[in-house]
């Protein structure tokens, strides 16, 4: 329906000259990954002129490889319009931005580390290639390492660089131990240079090339006409290319959340379902819920008990303790088993509790990892109130 709605606006779009109509100048920011062949070579005159000729008002183009300086304007809203990596438009997203699509298909990264290396683990201390610090790159690399229960933090040197495919040829020289990148590129290096390297992790997919996203209260007719030349099939953005994928939310959802998920194990504690913490309640474990006050009380699981964890560390697997407030845990009896939840795998606050406890030495520490969305999606027994 939609793509039916663009193409018939298309023939709107591209009527008439190009003179301005009412309304001021559009912004558009295009955001760079030095280390992606892809928009390197953009002309951002020839792009502001064919936008402007599509909106019917004046538009102009900035070109920016400070992908940080770019996540940045996602909340202030400087632009009207974003062509940028998919973590950029997923970030605008958020911020009222309307997403159009990628030039490219979704795809996965690889976590690539030398042929001996069995586990991440075993890279402590050593080296790692990345590129930007706010490069899809970099946020794919901390959700996997974080996902298997590692960090960045365990490299005694991180990288960080802009030059595109340098980080498999480090890997290759032996001046790094690992690099993160695209799983085709990965694959084809892997099979051209046997030996020197192998893959220990992969990712979700990504979306692929840049995506669009246009600011939602960008006025009329002018937003309705750039979004329909940006999905017309003839339509082609100078040295980018086309916009040929439609907006995958679930991936998109993804790439929001990169670095920001829960590991899937803890050392020292039994990560736990629903089922098994409703058995484990009938036991009589005590049900420990680590988030705020406020929602305690609007829902809980039945019989929880309510001991908040105030956190300030970042959300990362070498957190700081110490930056965070967890008293209540004082009030517990290591001797005795303990369950900890909170809101779900995005929610570190009942990880950070769980790790806590176990380096208290608290014998049996549950980690509810699903916390109280999962609980619900079972359909258990859940209370409000005081």
């Amino acid at each position: 329906m939609f793509r039916m709605l663009a193409v018939a606006l298309m023939s709107l779009a591209l009527a008439g000259p190009a003179a301005a109509q009412s309304g001021g100048e559009i912004k558009v920011l295009i955001g760079l990954d030095p280390s992606d062949s892809e928009g390197l070579l953009v002309n951002g005159t020839a792009l502001a002129a064919t936008l402007g000729n599509a909106a019917g008002r004046p538009v102009k183009v900035t070109k920016s490889d400070d992908l940080g300086n770019a996540m940045r304007a996602t909340r202030t809203g400087e632009y009207d319009v974003f062509i940028a990596p998919a973590h950029v438009a997923a970030s605008a997203m958020a911020h009222g931005y309307e997403l159009i699509g990628s030039t490219s298909r979704d795809e996965a990264y690889a976590f690539v580390a030398r042929s001996d290396a069995k586990s991440p683990g075993d890279l402590k201390g050593g080296k790692i290639y990345l590129t930007q610090q706010d490069s899809v790159v970099a946020y794919v690399a901390r959700e996997m390492l974080n996902a298997s229960g590692q960090s960045l933090k365990m490299f005694e040197n991180v990288m960080y660089r802009k030059t595109s495919g340098a980080g498999l040829f480090a890997l290759g020289s032996g001046i790094v131990d690992a690099t993160v990148a695209k799983r085709g590129e990965a694959d084809q290096w892997l099979k051209q240079n046997p030996g020197k390297g192998v893959v220990l992790l992969t990712s979700k997919p990504v979306p692929g090339g840049v995506s669009v996203a246009v600011r939602q209260s960008l006025g009329e007719p002018a937003r309705s006409k750039l979004i329909a030349w940006f999905v017309a099939p003839g339509a082609v953005m100078p040295g980018i290319g086309r916009v040929s994928n439609e907006p995958d939310g679930t991936s998109y959802k993804y790439v929001a959340a990169l670095g920001h998920f829960t590991p899937a194990q803890l050392p020292g504690a039994t990560r736990v379902g629903a089922k098994e913490v409703d058995e484990l309640l009938q036991r009589g474990v005590t049900f420990v819920d680590v988030r705020t006050e406020k929602e305690f009380k609007e829902r809980r699981v039945k019989g929880a008990v309510l001991i908040p964890y105030v956190e300030k560390s970042l959300k990362d697997v070498a957190f700081d303790p110490a930056a965070d407030t967890f008293a209540g845990l004082d009030k517990l009896d290591p001797a005795k088993p303990v369950i900890f939840a909170c809101n779900g795998a995005e929610c570190w606050k009942s990880y950070k509790a769980s790790k806590v406890a176990v380096a208290k030495g608290f014998k049996n520490v549950y980690w509810f990892r699903g916390g109280l969305p999962e609980w619900v999606s079972q359909g258990l027994a859940v209370e409000q109130g005081t």
